[in-house]
């Protein structure tokens, strides 16, 4: 089984996992993760049941190794309206065939570890995410005291969007757990700050137009009252009517 040593730079390629792979992948989650998965989720994986999967595998290892498993994630599709998450999505409920790629595992080989494969297998499942048009969004739960895949997957710009309280419970034992979640093809949060702001701006502009509106319509006023004086013959002089037709037109073409 994998147990490999790096004597030099590895050749990784990428591959669907297949039903070959069934041994392999159950004894390296066994031996990556705390929580224990039966055995129909391996089978569902391997056949594609409901399930998506990429491995990683690396061809420079001698040739019965070089198509042995070092690395994979584990995700499905899931129906935005029935998530966890529907809160985050701006969710338009006239379109209920909206849907997300929820990643259920990933893990690479210790020896494996920093060669970017995690990050390589995290942009299969964009990628194949972003390749349906009725996805909105990737997302998936971390541990609290994995800081490693805490880092990778803020590097990768997901956004940490909550803490669950008492998600995980292993041997008993509670663990908190973050929601992470990478928005694709316009998929977004129901008010960013970016459009809280634009809206402000929006409001103020469309506050100083209505003043800037009543301001003209006053202005307007004036200038007619003045012309209906002027026609009346009323006693006014005519350095005043002058001073007074200079004022009223600079606040005009102000406007």
């Amino acid at each position: 089984m994998v147990n490999p040593k790096l004597c030099s730079r590895p050749k990784i390629h990428y591959r669907c996992i297949r039903p070959s792979d069934l041994d392999i992948l159950e004894h390296i989650h066994v031996k990556l993760f705390p929580i224990r998965y039966e055995s129909a989720f391996f089978q569902d994986v391997v056949n594609g049941r409901d399930i998506v999967s990429w491995g990683a595998v690396d061809t420079s290892r001698p040739d019965h190794q070089s198509d042995e498993l070092i690395g994979f994630v584990t995700a499905r599709i899931v129906l935005a309206k029935e998530s966890e998450i529907v809160d985050m999505l701006g969710y338009d409920s006239s379109k209920s065939d909206q849907t997300l790629v929820y990643i259920l595992t990933l893990g690479v080989v210790e020896s494996y570890r920093n060669h970017g494969i995690a990050s390589s297998l995290i942009r299969e499942v964009i990628k194949y995410a972003s390749s349906i048009p009725t996805c909105r969004a990737v997302y998936l739960h971390v541990i609290s005291y994995n800081n490693p895949a805490i880092f990778l997957y803020k590097k990768m710009s997901f956004k940490c969007i909550r803490r669950l309280q008492g998600f995980y419970v292993i041997n008993g034992q509670q663990y908190d757990s973050y929601l992470f979640l990478y928005y694709v093809n316009g998929g977004r949060s129901p008010c960013s700050p970016l459009e809280l702001l634009a809206a402000i701006v929006s409001y103020m502009r469309s506050g100083f137009k209505s003043v800037a509106a009543k301001l003209c319509r006053s202005e307007d006023r004036k200038i007619s009252r003045w012309s209906m004086c002027k026609e009346s013959h009323s006693l006014v002089s005519g350095s005043h009517n002058k001073r007074n037709l200079s004022v009223e037109r600079v606040g005009y073409e102000c406007v």
